[in-house]
């Protein structure tokens, strides 16, 4: 079962902690499923990049690392927290390693890709670094694919904000 509200959903830090998505209220979200061994795993710079240019504008970035994807982000979340900060500079929330398709989705991609839609109408999150935009409001306003790099996404982030 789906979540009404995107402020209803629980997830949990990197660090292990808790969270409700509330957390985030009243601000421009981009969520991400990441991984650490990905071709487009260098889109971390863009990402990073957006958040420190619009994160006092009320936007921020979330990523959720996933391991559905050739095994591209193995390791445990200690090593993916290392990795993002030290190689990319990220200080952007992180959280725990999820499952973003199949019988273990994650409610919050659940909720994500039931309002967002992919290629032919398709739920299935294809790959890593698939994007959601979300509206200070809550609402899922874009799909965007892995191949969209996250200076292309600027303008309808700057829209919403």
């Amino acid at each position: 079962m789906t979540a009404e509200s995107l402020y209803d959903i629980e997830v949990r830090g990197i660090d292990g902690t808790a969270r409700k998505l509330e957390d985030y209220k009243g601000k421009a979200l981009l969520i991400v499923n990441t991984a650490s061994k990905c071709g487009f795993t260098p889109q971390f710079e863009g990402l990073q990049t957006l958040r420190t240019e619009l994160g006092d504008k009320g936007f921020e970035v979330l990523g959720f690392p996933c391991n559905q994807f050739m095994n591209q982000d193995p390791a445990d979340d200690d090593k993916i927290s290392q990795f993002c900060s030290l190689n990319y500079g990220v200080d952007f929330p992180m959280f725990s390693k999820i499952e973003v398709n199949g019988p273990d989705t994650h409610p919050l991609y659940s909720f994500l890709k039931a309002r967002a839609k992919g290629l032919l109408g398709s739920e299935k999150v294809k790959w890593n670094f698939t994007k959601f935009l979300v509206s200070r409001e809550g609402e899922v306003i874009r799909r965007y694919p892995p191949t969209a790099k996250p200076e292309s996404i600027r303008a309808d982030i700057e829209k919403i904000l």
